[in-house]
């Protein structure tokens, strides 16, 4: 079952505050994902970009745009327990 996220919060220092509808809540530090995948470095080289981040209609994925997104399993699996 794909867990799918009930609030996001956009945190200081590329990390989202993440609550899934099982109520696990984690915090996911974006800043490996913009070290290791060329696409996610424009968080971090484009004002503002971070800040827009959204969760998507499906609640199964957070996106900045056509080319950048998380999903939410991944966020369930290596976010950390806050």
């Amino acid at each position: 079952m794909i867990p799918r996220i009930k609030a996001l919060s956009i945190l200081e220092d590329y990390v989202l505050a993440v609550e899934f509808d099982d109520g696990y809540k984690v915090m996911y530090d974006v800043k490996d994902d913009i070290k290791t995948l060329p696409t996610f470095r424009a968080l971090e080289e484009v004002y503002g970009l971070f800040d827009q981040a959204q969760v998507d209609s499906s609640r199964t994925c957070i996106y900045w745009n056509d080319e950048i997104d998380l999903a939410s399993d991944s966020i369930y699996e290596y976010g950390k327990v806050s």
